[in-house]
């Protein structure tokens, strides 16, 4: 999602999931910035749900992020998922390996029962569009009571929110030719920018959603790859070798890129190691975990090797098509993603100047960690 990666303008103490109080500072005598998206449009737009377009508040400062108990809440979900995919309900691949669409849920009514079960499809299925849903038309706090079951809410350093509502992350573009959409392309081919959401955390999200209040009528897709099968299609002798690799994944050039455009930046930037592969807790999979927006080197290995590596990565997770799938955007979908196993990627395919807008709810998950390897065995030619 745009605003997600720093190169696009615009995922031990038990410690609570209530939401953050941020700490305001304010010079004496004036108030602190805050920009406000309405305001960039004259004081007056035609955004369907405006009381969720975006605000940059630069009094907003939080504190550093302390590690909490994060529960898997799919480990022992029912895998028959009766709670969650009830009679009449319709449920269908996009890929083979990739990839489900849903119809006949409403994700804000579920037990929670229904809401373990959910976890589960999501860590199997990679990502999940539910269709017809009313999450744009709840109030914002109900949205936010169902993903605090999914963890703690991440909130984004430098991206905008809704005024009072700082735990969701606001996707938004606008505007017509010549406009911001036109000068990014000045310099770049193409807008692709494999991700997986703020991997820079100490807990990084695990099951995330994206719901939708405007969109092109054509464009703005989101494209979704399958770490688990790109980790799957490396050779024995590879996927040896990087297990016992970490990588080192960064928020500082987000941070940066904020502040050289005067934008906000609520919390320092951070830098942690992750395992190269990862393993779900729900599923036991191995995913690769590194991508193209946050990760920045291998530890231990001199500089013209990782970058050697890791660009070999990079391109064998990007040019995957045959383990990824391409989401399309209509009205009242929401769209559910484990950003353990995936990265992801918003497509600027429009030239219209239509507004494409959605809120972004991102619990954070466990630590990323990973288990010994284990050959497998190739079947005995008889």
């Amino acid at each position: 999602m745009a605003p997600s990666v720093q190169q696009l303008p615009e995922e031990t103490p038990v410690f609570s999931t209530e939401r953050v109080v941020p700490i305001v500072v304010k010079a004496p005598e004036e108030s602190p910035k805050v920009k406000r998206q309405i305001d960039l449009e004259g004081g007056k737009t035609d955004a369907k749900y405006p009381q969720y377009l975006p605000t940059w508040n630069h009094g907003q400062k939080y504190p550093p992020l302390e590690p909490f108990n994060y529960i898997e809440h799919g480990k022992n979900a029912d895998p028959t998922f009766k709670d969650l995919l009830p009679e009449g309900s319709k449920i269908e691949k996009l890929t083979p390996s990739i990839g489900s669409e849903v119809t006949g849920v409403q994700l804000s009514k579920l037990s929670p029962a229904g809401r373990d079960q959910l976890a589960l499809l999501i860590a199997q299925r990679k990502v999940v569009a539910f269709r017809d849903q009313d999450f744009a038309d709840i109030p914002a706090k109900d949205a936010l009571e169902f993903g605090s079951h999914f963890g703690r809410h991440h909130i984004h350093p430098t991206s905008g929110s809704p005024e009072g509502y700082p735990e969701l992350h606001i996707v938004h573009r606008y505007g017509p030719t010549g406009s911001e959409i036109d000068s990014f392309f000045d310099n770049r081919t193409s807008a692709v920018s494999w991700h997986s959401d703020v991997s820079y955390e100490a807990q990084p999200p695990g099951v995330t959603f994206l719901y939708i209040f405007d969109t092109p009528e054509v464009g703005g897709d989101t494209l979704f790859a399958n770490q688990v099968e790109a980790y799957n299609r490396l050779s024995e002798p590879l996927k040896e070798r990087l297990h016992g690799l970490k990588a080192v994944h960064s928020g500082f050039e987000q941070a940066q890129f904020s502040r050289d455009r005067g934008g906000v930046v609520r919390r320092e930037p951070v830098k942690n190691e992750h395992p190269i592969v990862r393993t779900h807790p729900a599923t036991g999979e191995k995913a690769l975990y590194v991508n193209a927006g946050f990760t920045r080197s291998i530890v231990g290995l001199k500089k013209e090797e990782s970058e050697a590596l890791l660009a070999f990565l990079f391109n064998h997770i990007g040019r995957g098509v045959d383990y990824q799938a391409r989401v399309r955007w209509a009205p009242k979908t929401v769209v559910a993603w484990d950003n353990r196993v995936t990265v992801h990627s918003a497509t600027t395919d429009w030239r219209t100047g239509e507004r494409r807008h959605l809120a972004r709810i991102t619990p954070q998950a466990d630590a990323p960690y990973e288990t010994p390897y284990v050959k497998i065995e190739e079947p005995v030619k008889t």
